[in-house]
């Protein structure tokens, strides 16, 4: 197999450049309602470098998460409560939700093989699919999708390479056509698929894209809905913060940053959903506040997870944070460097988290 260096070709040469490429008045395509940027992904290699998109204003973010909670009003009740209070009538149905996704991610149809990338693919590595999730972080950003999008199409891909050898040409095709799925899911007004086309720079045709739709919704069984780390992160960062922290606090944006980043780490695959989310979150937590216990009894009763169990994942995504782990993360640093997310990609965290913190925690010591 070739090294990452030697990588596909995968657009052409005007989306190979680092400018944003003017549409030809000539082109017989749909475009945006909106002039856009092209978002060019450029050769999938480890050195390749994408472009950088506009970040949109405070009031679109704002927007955005007024429709990511309605949307998932059900999961995030209000956690704001003592571990003395668990009963509290008003969050009586979150165990009961969180039962309920958590016997949907252990479902074997709906799990990667974390192995797929030595067991399955011949032509496609893991520097390639890095390379294309943080480009789909900023198509993401480029077209103002919910994170859902973003989190449900980067399963569709791992999936579906699980089971499917695919040239390396594809990989892009895959990845635009797993997000159309994604954003009919998940999104109010998604983009059509002439858009999709456009911030290819037309690699891939109408037909082309339509094409691999269909074949992903069969693989799928028409059933795209799947939990995710998002999913389950909502649940623990609303039980973590409490009435102690504020909605949209430091803490909640480092954990999106680190649950974000670990989408990019094929290693991550061998974890739960669940188990991602919550790691996220204790190392969130242990960045914010090291001087305490990051997993108290609160976290380890809505998550089902002891610090002992979760050790290796957040020693991962420690590692992810601190950029131990070699993984081409540029454009989801550059998100959460924005001041909308409180630039939490700037955050320093201990080196080492100490041992005693994978240790339980009684009540008294709570």
């Amino acid at each position: 197999m070739d090294t990452d260096e030697n990588c596909l070709n995968i657009i052409n040469r005007a989306s190979r450049k680092r400018s944003f490429p003017v549409p030809d008045a000539n082109r017989h395509i749909s475009k945006p309602a909106i002039t856009k940027k092209r978002v060019v992904l450029g050769e999938l290699t480890n050195s390749a470098s994408v472009c950088s998109i506009q970040s949109s204003d405070s009031s679109q973010y704002v927007k955005q998460e007024k429709n990511e909670r309605l949307r998932e009003e059900c999961v995030k009740s209000d956690v704001s409560i003592s571990f003395q209070s668990v009963h509290n009538s008003r969050f009586l149905y979150a165990p009961l939700i969180y039962q309920h996704l958590h016997s949907l991610e252990i479902e074997e149809k709906r799990r990667p093989l974390p192995n797929y990338m030595k067991k399955i693919q011949k032509d496609v590595t893991a520097g390639m699919r890095e390379i294309l999730v943080d480009w789909l972080v900023e198509v993401a950003e480029e077209y103002k999708l919910v994170s859902d999008t973003l989190f449900l199409a980067v399963s569709y891909i791992d999936r579906f390479l699980s089971s499917h050898n695919l040239n390396r040409n594809k990989l892009q095709l895959l990845g635009v056509s797993s997000m159309l799925v994604a954003s009919k899911f998940e999104e109010v007004s998604p983009p059509h698929v002439e858009d999709y086309c456009y911030i290819t720079d037309n690699t891939y045709t109408k037909d082309e894209v339509v094409q691999m739709e269909k074949d992903l919704l069969d693989f799928l069984e028409q059933e795209p809905s799947n939990p995710t780390p998002k999913t389950f992160l909502r649940i623990f960062v609303r039980a973590a913060q409490g009435d102690i922290m504020p909605s949209c606090s430091t803490f909640e944006f480092l954990s999106w940053f680190l649950v974000e980043l670990s989408l990019l780490d094929c290693s991550c695959l061998r974890f739960l959903p669940s188990m991602v989310a919550a790691s996220a979150a204790f190392v969130a937590k242990y960045t914010t506040q090291p001087e305490k216990h990051p997993w108290g009894l609160i976290m380890q009763h809505y998550s089902g997870y002891k610090p002992c169990e979760l050790k290796e994942c957040v020693l991962a995504i420690h590692d992810l944070q601190l950029g131990r782990t070699a993984s081409s993360s540029k454009a989801t640093r550059e998100k959460y460097s924005q001041q909308k997310f409180k630039c939490v990609a700037a955050l320093i965290s201990p080196s080492e988290i100490p041992v005693s913190y994978f240790e339980d925690v009684d009540e008294q010591n709570h």
